[in-house]
């Protein structure tokens, strides 16, 4: 069975100032999404299921599902603040996005085979995919992966951003993520994180999760019972978010499964700031320049 491809696309863009998922990037008017569904089809996969929320429905069901019907299967589901456990009231306050961990579970109803899951504004590289699509496709086990960068090639130069950052063990195997919302270089060109008020500096080769992540369906199961606790414990925090990477960590400490580190050699680049936009563009053509992709993906 092919694997399938959940794609993020649910989020705001608050910091990119306007709707990034539907923003043009590449020589022939290329979203970042686009690049990741090409690469996903020449790596294997055989569905593509997107995240998004009610409020861009019409006009992102309009220019995708337009743009790959007859070269891979799709559906979507809704990510949307009252997508809740039974029972749970949603706090009139709130207007932030319950993160990651919870686009992930909104989808189970969806995906019954072994999945990937990206964000739909970032820009992973083939070879990234076609490491995924082959673990996933040989799966014989519960048993889940990520794809980790190297730190320092997944940062921006226009302001701060959050990683997964990853310890591995002498196999390859994860022994944890830690989530780090803060992290930017600075101007001497070292790389730090944000902890309190404090600048706490990193090596810059740390292993990164971009959530590029891979998993056996039986995990959606843990994505339930790790959101369910963490709204009961939450569902007063108007600001708290429920991370992918913590159900990653509940998944490894409690020993449901072991996950596997793939390390790739490609580049990431996305596009959290409007100033990143540009940078994007010009990777893109060389890219396309380099001869990795069409002067015109779909042409």
């Amino acid at each position: 069975m092919k694997p399938t491809l959940l794609v993020l696309a649910a989020g705001m863009g608050s910091r990119y100032g306007s709707l990034k998922q539907l923003d043009k990037f590449g020589p022939s008017g290329e979203t970042i999404i686009d690049y990741s569904i090409y690469d996903a089809i020449r790596a294997g996969f055989g569905k593509v299921v997107f995240v998004i929320r009610k409020s861009i429905e019409a006009e992102f069901t309009e220019v995708f599902f337009k743009k790959f019907a007859g070269k891979i299967e799709l559906d979507y589901v809704l990510q949307e603040l009252d997508r809740l456990p039974e029972g749970v009231s949603l706090p009139e306050e709130r207007t932030k996005p319950w993160g990651t961990g919870h686009a992930v579970l909104v989808a189970a109803e969806k995906i019954n085979e072994p999945f990937a899951v990206i964000n739909a504004d970032d820009y992973y590289g083939y070879r990234s995919f076609q490491i995924m699509a082959d673990f996933l496709s040989n799966l014989d086990k519960v048993e889940h992966c990520l794809v980790g960068y190297r730190l320092r090639n997944t940062l921006s130069e226009h302001g701060y951003v959050s990683r997964g950052i990853c310890q591995v063990d002498d196999k390859e195997y994860l022994e944890s993520v830690k989530e780090r919302t803060h992290i930017y270089l600075t101007d001497n060109d070292k790389v730090v994180y944000k902890e309190g008020e404090q600048e706490v500096e990193l090596s810059g080769e740390e292993v990164a999760s971009m959530n590029l992540m891979g998993f056996a369906p039986e995990a959606f199961k843990q994505f339930k019972a790790s959101f369910d606790v963490f709204i009961k414990e939450n569902i007063n925090d108007l600001k708290k978010e429920f991370f992918l990477p913590s159900v990653v960590n509940e998944i490894i400490q409690t020993g449901q499964a072991k996950v596997k580190v793939l390390r790739t050699a490609d580049k990431w680049f996305g596009v959290t700031y409007k100033e990143d936009k540009e940078v994007a563009q010009q990777k893109l053509e060389k890219l396309v320049e380099e001869g990795v992709y069409p002067d015109n993906l779909w042409a």
